[in-house]
């Protein structure tokens, strides 16, 4: 088929060759918002990108039959007109899960571990014990959202003595959890949770799932960690929640990214803050080659 690759895929030209044998058509687009498109649009059949519908209208794309994400998440892509056509859309599902997941574990070692504490005390060449320090073992672990990134997050909260459970669209039995509830009891688990990892998909569902009324139903003290999608949590709603009812919060992803200087979670001493960038590894970039090469397989 004639398949347009975008600059979303970094490592793509060095699987060009590969792809035409596999009887692809190639055709490459390196920036997905300024550059025009290399064949017309009806000439598409299928794509692999990232936020190319964010600047160019799927309707444009009469005869487009595949979408392949290099992302994991499903919002940047208009969902309905997906459907409607019967286009075949699929995700980088597994890509990223154990750098997110190993994201997620170290945020919370670190305000756990007081970790900027010691490190102010550093750089002044302070020697100063801290005695306020808290142990991972035997918390309660509340993963929302028992996909690919909140699996390996189980597995690694689990492996430190935690009691793990998750809230999922579809309950289910599952070794790597003390049980699943469906999202109906989130608020029960939310009260029961020492921490709370968010690593569920953003949709109108699930915006603004985590406001003010379900924060402070939090357990008092506890932690969120979020590394799914920053519109899940109502950003006002957690300024409160972190001045007056949260123990700490690991952030990598927010409602407005960047997060503009004047925002008030950068000054927030019981926060890890970082710029959406909990996938990052080192083996990424083979994780995805191998996953859009198999499933280009099946369309071949």
């Amino acid at each position: 088929m004639n398949l347009l690759i975008t600059g979303a895929w970094s490592d793509a030209k060095a699987y060009f060759e590969q792809l035409s044998q596999m009887g692809h058509c190639v055709f490459f687009l390196q920036n997905e918002k300024d550059d025009p498109l290399p064949l017309a649009y009806d000439d598409v059949q299928g794509v692999v990108c990232n936020g190319l519908f964010l600047h160019h209208s799927i309707d444009a794309f009469t005869n487009l039959r595949y979408i392949q994400l290099t992302s994991a998440g499903l919002d940047r892509v208009p969902m309905d007109a997906v459907r409607a056509r019967g286009i075949r859309v699929v995700n980088a599902g597994g890509v990223y899960s154990v750098p997110m997941a190993e994201f997620a574990l170290a945020g919370v070692l670190s305000l756990y571990k007081q970790l900027r504490a010691f490190e102010c005390s550093r750089t002044r060449q302070a020697w100063e014990k801290r005695r306020d320090l808290i142990e991972l073992c035997e918390k309660t672990v509340l993963i929302v959202g028992c996909g690919s990134v909140g699996n390996e997050c189980a597995k690694r909260f689990g492996a430190f003595g935690c009691t793990v459970k998750g809230v999922d669209l579809y309950p289910r039995a599952d070794a790597l959890y003390a049980d699943i509830v469906g999202l109906d009891a989130l608020d029960v688990a939310l009260a029961e949770a020492d921490i709370t990892v968010l690593t569920l998909p953003l949709t109108e569902q699930t915006r603004h799932l985590m406001d003010r009324t379900r924060l402070a139903t939090m357990k008092k003290g506890s932690l969120l960690v979020n590394i799914a999608r920053g519109a899940i949590v109502d950003s006002s709603a957690l300024l409160w929640a972190l001045d007056e009812h949260l123990g700490g919060a690991v952030l990598d992803v927010f409602e407005t990214e960047p997060l503009p200087e004047s925002n008030p979670l950068w000054d927030k001493k019981n926060v890890i803050l970082t710029p959406h960038n909990s996938f990052v590894g080192e083996k990424n970039a083979e994780r995805l080659a191998n996953l859009i090469i198999q499933n280009l397989r099946s369309e071949s």
